[in-house]
C-alpha cells in the first residue's frame, strides 16, 4: 500500500475464483464505502504474491512487492484490525511449481522450485518455498476463534428453495475405511504444561546417535502439547487391504485427505496411497522411476508425465490399473483420478459432496457408483462414518425442514494440528523420538521406525479459554443445544475437557452444554437438525474446518454462503467469506466460456458484518447505515434469485454484483437514518434501475467465448478488469 496508515477495512487479494470476483465487486464496495468516509485497502496474500514477496533479491526494484502476509499478521494483533479474508490457495507442490512457472513466463525472475536441493543455496530456496505450502496463511491471520454459521436470510432461502439431494438406501455399499491401529489417534499423548517451557525434539537412532529434529520451541504456561505418529508399516498394510477389499466389493476406491492444509503429513500419506495402488509397478521399476524423478507424493499425474517415455513402465501401469478397483474420479471427462494431484484431495469438500449425492461418486465410466472412502486416521474418520450410517438408516436430509448446525471453532494462535507443520517429520531411521523440555524432562516419547510420520501440536491456554467463553456467549444468544465435540478417550481432548468443565461450572452454565466424542456428537447433531432443531458444534481446529463444510453443504448446498466471524483476541475483527474448494473449476469455466459461477454471497455477508464492526469500533454511524443496507441488499439478491447460474448463458457472478449494487443503493436511498447518504445514493439507485436493460445486455454480450485474464495464479490487472467489468454503463455509474 502506498499509504502507511491502516485502512478502515482491509480486503484481501487472493487467488482463483474469489479473486476474479473481486475485480468486479471491489470497485462497487469502494465507491459505496467512500460516501461514508470508509477507506478500503487491499493486501496481497495470494500464492503468487507470497512467492514474489519471498524473493525480492531475484527481482528488479520495480517488480518487488512487500510481504503483505507478514504485515497483515502484525495488523490482526491490533485492536484496529478489520479484515475481510477471502479463500486463498493452500498450495500443494504441483500448484506451487505451476505458479512459479507462470510468474517466470511473465518475466519475474523467481528461482525454480528445487525438487532435490543439493547445494546450500538450493536448500535455502527450498526452505522459502516450503514455507509457502499448505496452510501458510490461515495460522498467521487467525488470531481469534471462529464463530461460523448460516446467516438467517441464507438459511431461510435454502429452506424455501431446497437443493437436490441424492437418495440414500439402507443397502448402499458406501462406507468409510480407517486404520485399526498405528494411526495418529491411537498413538497420541498429551500434557498441559504447568509453567512456561522451552523444548526440543530429538531422534535417537539405534546406534545411539542423537539427531535434533527441532530446537528452540517455547510454550507459555497452560499450553496443551501433543505428540503422536502414524506407522508407515501399518498404513501400507491398511491401504493394501482396503484396495483388495474394494475390488471384491465392486465399488470405487477413494482417498480423502487434506493434502493442502496439512502440508507435511497428508502429502506423505497421499504418496503412500499412490505407491500402494501401483505397488506391482513400484516393485518392478522403483529404481528406474526414482531415477526419472518420480515422487509418489506429487501424485499419479506427475508420475505419468515423468515415465511417459518408458513403454515398459507405461504397460505395467496399464496392467496394474486394469487389475485394481475402479477409482473415484475428480474429473472423469479428462481422466483425472482421485490420486492424480494431491491438491485435488480435499476431504472437507469431497466427503460432503459424496454424502450429499447419496453416497455416490463419479467413476471412470462417467457414472455414479458407491465408494469406499479411505480416511486413514481415526481422529476424524468417525464423523464421516457416522454420517453415512445415519443416512443409511434414516434416508437423505430434507433441506426444506432441516435445522442448522453452527460452529464455534478453536483455531487461534495456530491451535492443534494446523500449527504442527514445523514439528512434523518423516522419520529417517528406526529409533526413539523424545520431546525434551528445557530442564531435561522428557515430555513425550515414541519408539518409531523409518518412514513413520511423527508430529507434535499445541494449543495455548488463552485461545482455549477464549473458545469456551465464545461458546458460552453463542449458546446464550441462540438458546439451543450446544455440544463440545471432545473424546475423553483421546489424549488431546482429555486435556481440553480439563479446561472446559471448570469454566462452565464457574460460569454456572454446565447444564446448558453436553460433551460428546465426535461420533456420538455427529449422530446427536444430525438427529437434532433432522427434527428441525438447531445446535452448536463446539470443536477443535480440524473438526471446525470439516464441519463448516459438511453441514452447510447438506443444509445450503454450499459452504461458500456461510457467515464466518473471527473475534480477534486483541479486539479486532476478521471476517471470512466461505470455502474456495471448487474455485479451480470456476476459473476453468470462465476461461473456456466467460461464465463465472462463483457466488459472492459470502463476501456480501462478511462486508455487512465488517461495516457494522467498524461502526462500533470507530463510532462511524454512516458505516452502520451502510452495513444495514448491505443486509437489505443481500436479502434482495436472495429474494429475487439473483445468485449466479451454473451454466454459460445464465446470469453469472457479474450480474449478481450489479443486482447487489442496485439493491444496496436503493436501500441507502430509502433509509431515513442519514439524510446525506440517502441523497448521495438516490441518483445512483435511479441510474442503476434505469440502466438495467443496457447493463444486463452489456454483461451478457461476450458470454460463451474463451477469455484471457493474463494468468491463472497471477492475472494481469488490465485484462482481468476487461473481463470482469464488461459493462461500460455500470462502470460509468460506479466510477
Amino acid at each position: 500500500m502506498a499509504d502507511t496508515r491502516i485502512p478502515d477495512i482491509i480486503y484481501t487479494k487472493v487467488d482463483e475464483a474469489p479473486e476474479l470476483a473481486s475485480a468486479s465487486l471491489l470497485p462497487i464496495i469502494r465507491r459505496f464505502a467512500a460516501e461514508a468516509g470508509v477507506s478500503v485497502g487491499t493486501m496481497d496474500i495470494s500464492l503468487a504474491g507470497r512467492i514474489l514477496a519471498a524473493f525480492p533479491d531475484h527481482l528488479t526494484p520495480d517488480r518487488r512487492i512487500p510481504d503483505d502476509l507478514a504485515l497483515l499478521g502484525d495488523i490482526v494483533k491490533t485492536p484496529e484490525a478489520n479484515v475481510i479474508k477471502l479463500p486463498n490457495i493452500s498450495a500443494s507442490v504441483p500448484q506451487l511449481v505451476a505458479a512459479v512457472k507462470e510468474l517466470q513466463a511473465q518475466g519475474y525472475a523467481v528461482p525454480d522450485y528445487p525438487e532435490a536441493p543439493a547445494t546450500d543455496a538450493e536448500k535455502a530456496v527450498r526452505a522459502k518455498y516450503d514455507a509457502l505450502k499448505g496452510s501458510a496463511v490461515n495460522p498467521v491471520l487467525r488470531e481469534g476463534n471462529s464463530d461460523r454459521r448460516a446467516a438467517k436470510a441464507v438459511k431461510a432461502y435454502a429452506q424455501a428453495n431446497s437443493h437436490r439431494m441424492g437418495d440414500w438406501s439402507a443397502d448402499s455399499k458406501t462406507r468409510v475405511a480407517a486404520m485399526s491401529g498405528g494411526d495418529f489417534f491411537s498413538n497420541e499423548v498429551s500434557a498441559t504444561l504447568p509453567g512456561a517451557a522451552t523444548a526440543k525434539i530429538i531422534l535417537t537412532t539405534a546406534d545411539g546417535t542423537e539427531h535434533v529434529l527441532k530446537d528452540g520451541l517455547s510454550y507459555p504456561a497452560g499450553t496443551v502439547v501433543d505428540a503422536t505418529y502414524m506407522s508407515a508399516v501399518a498404513l501400507d498394510a491398511f491401504l493394501a487391504d482396503e484396495i483388495a477389499k474394494t475390488k471384491d466389493e465392486g465399488v470405487l476406491f477413494s482417498l480423502h485427505m487434506k493434502a493442502t492444509m496439512m502440508k507435511v503429513s497428508d502429502p506423505i500419506i497421499f504418496g503412500h496411497a499412490v505407491r500402494a495402488f501401483l505397488a506391482p509397478v513400484f516393485d518392478a521399476f522403483g529404481d528406474d522411476m526414482a531415477a526419472l524423478g518420480v515422487n509418489p507424493n506429487q501424485g499419479l499425474g506427475d508420475l505419468l508425465v515423468r515415465v511417459k517415455g518408458r513403454a515398459d513402465i507405461m504397460a505395467a501401469i496399464d496392467a496394474c490399473m486394469a487389475d485394481r478397483p475402479p477409482m473415484y474420479m475428480v474429473d472423469s471427462d479428462r481422466g483425472i483420478t482421485n490420486l492424480h494431484v494431491p491438491s485435488d484431495v480435499i476431504i472437507d469438500a469431497s466427503m460432503p459432496a459424496l454424502i450429499r449425492a447419496g453416497g455416490k461418486g463419479w467413476g471412470p465410466d462417467n457414472k455414479e457408483h458407491d465408494a469406499v472412502c479411505v480416511i486413514p486416521d481415526n481422529s476424524y474418520a468417525p464423523v464421516y462414518d457416522e454420517t453415512i450410517r445415519f443416512f443409511k438408516e434414516h434416508g437423505k436430509l430434507n433441506p426444506a425442514t432441516a435445522g442448522t448446525v453452527q460452529n464455534i471453532g478453536l483455531m487461534a494462535q495456530k491451535a492443534e494440528e494446523y500449527g504442527s507443520h514445523p514439528t512434523t517429520f518423516e522419520i529417517p531411521a528406526d529409533g526413539v523420538v523424545r520431546m525434551l523440555l528445557g530442564d531435561g524432562t522428557v515430555l513425550h516419547e515414541h519408539k518409531v521406525a523409518q518412514g513413520d510420520i511423527w508430529r507434535s501440536a499445541s494449543a495455548r491456554k488463552a485461545p482455549i479459554e477464549d473458545w469456551v467463553n465464545l461458546a458460552i456467549d453463542r449458546q446464550r444468544a441462540e438458546g439451543c443445544r450446544a455440544i463440545f465435540w471432545l473424546n475423553a478417550d483421546r489424549a488431546h481432548d482429555a486435556e481440553l475437557i480439563a479446561y472446559v468443565k471448570p469454566i462452565l461450572e464457574a460460569k454456572g452454565v454446565a447444564d446448558r452444554f453436553e460433551i460428546m466424542a465426535p461420533r456420538e456428537a455427529t449422530r446427536a447433531s444430525l438427529d437434532t437438525i433432522t427434527k428441525g432443531g438447531n445446535c452448536i458444534a463446539i470443536t477443535g481446529n480440524v473438526l471446525r474446518d470439516y464441519l463448516t463444510d459438511l453441514f452447510p453443504i447438506l443444509e445450503l448446498a454450499t459452504s461458500a454462503k456461510m457467515l464466518s466471524i473471527v473475534k480477534l483476541m486483541q479486539g479486532g475483527g476478521l471476517f471470512e467469506t466461505g470455502a474456495g474448494g471448487s474455485a479451480p473449476k470456476h476459473v476453468q469455466q470462465l476461461q473456456a466460456e466467460n461464465h463465472l459461477r462463483w457466488d459472492s454471497l459470502g463476501e456480501f455477508c462478511a462486508l455487512g458484518e465488517s461495516l457494522k464492526f467498524l461502526a462500533d469500533a470507530k463510532g462511524n454511524d454512516k458505516a452502520r447505515v451502510l452495513g444495514d443496507a448491505v443486509d437489505a441488499a443481500t436479502q434482495g439478491v436472495l429474494d429475487h434469485d439473483r445468485s449466479p447460474g451454473r451454466k454459460a448463458g445464465e446470469p453469472d457472478n457479474r450480474d449478481s454484483h450489479y443486482w447487489f449494487a442496485r439493491y444496496w443503493a436503493e436501500a441507502l436511498a430509502a433509509q431515513t437514518e442519514d439524510a446525506a447518504l440517502a441523497a448521495a445514493f438516490a441518483p445512483v439507485a435511479k441510474a442503476l434501475a434505469g440502466g438495467e436493460a443496457v447493463i444486463v445486455a452489456e454483461l451478457a454480450a461476450a458470454r460463451g467465448k474463451p477469455v484471457d485474464t493474463g494468468g491463472y495464479y497471477h492475472p494481469e490487472p488490465a485484462k482481468l478488469a476487461e473481463v470482469m467489468r464488461p459493462s461500460a454503463t455500470l462502470n460509468a455509474i460506479i466510477g
